[in-house]
């Protein structure tokens, strides 16, 4: 059988469709394989530096496992947007989201490309799934542009590393398929457009260099 480089948007939608009932699961046996994922989560709100009041929109929220740490930052009252391409993944983020009585999410059934950001925000957070869209350039450009100023875009995404632990990521993968990582995928690079379009860009390569958090301020 052919092997899926889920470079394509559908191919995304279909693996995560599929795997969202397991999904809270596996990432609670991420530590297993040495991904430390909610040290990550906790780097990445300390990045974004949000504040009360603020609005903020997650690309790809999945089931919203970063919901509780945004809500902490930004406030009950304020917004929370989390944009997701698959319809299960979101069920599950409304499940977590009235079973904590949070009213302040707001919950968008599509592609990060297809987003459309309305006025300013104060925040855009990326995590473990930007990359998975082929037009993540353009992603993020809008970002950049929907900013407040100062404000921050931070993401999280795969990479290859540059050293000689690009050797393992065939195993990398392996534990990671599941989830839609393939080679191909860990090819793009989208902390260069981050680095393209905003100011005072700052990256940190995590797990031997298959991981990274970058961010960036809106001019």
């Amino acid at each position: 059988m052919a092997q899926v480089d889920f470079l394509k948007r559908e191919e995304v939608r279909d693996v995560y469709q599929k795997n969202a009932r397991f999904y809270d699961l596996a990432v609670l046996l991420y530590p297993l394989i040495g991904i430390r994922i909610g040290r990550w989560r906790r780097l990445i709100m300390e990045e974004l530096d949000l504040r009360r009041g603020d609005t903020v929109v997650e690309i790809g929220c999945g089931t919203g496992l970063n919901f509780a740490r945004l809500e902490e930052n930004v406030g009950r009252k304020e917004k929370i947007i989390g944009v997701d391409i698959s319809e299960a993944m979101l069920e599950k983020a409304d499940e977590r989201m009235r079973a904590a009585g949070w009213d302040n999410v707001e919950l968008i059934c599509c592609s990060a490309a297809d987003y459309r950001f309305e006025g300013r925000v104060d925040g855009i957070v990326s995590t473990g799934a930007l990359t998975f869209d082929p037009d993540y350039d353009k992603v993020i450009e809008r970002g950049a542009e929907a900013l407040a100023p100062g404000r921050k875009w931070v993401v999280l995404d795969y990479k290859m590393p540059d050293n000689w632990l690009r050797h393992l990521a065939p195993l990398f993968v392996a534990f990671t398929r599941s989830f839609g990582v393939s080679l191909a995928l860990m090819e793009r690079h989208a902390w260069e457009s981050v680095e393209r379009h905003l100011g005072h860009t700052k990256m940190q390569e995590l797990y031997g260099g298959f991981v990274y958090v970058v961010s960036g301020e809106a001019p």
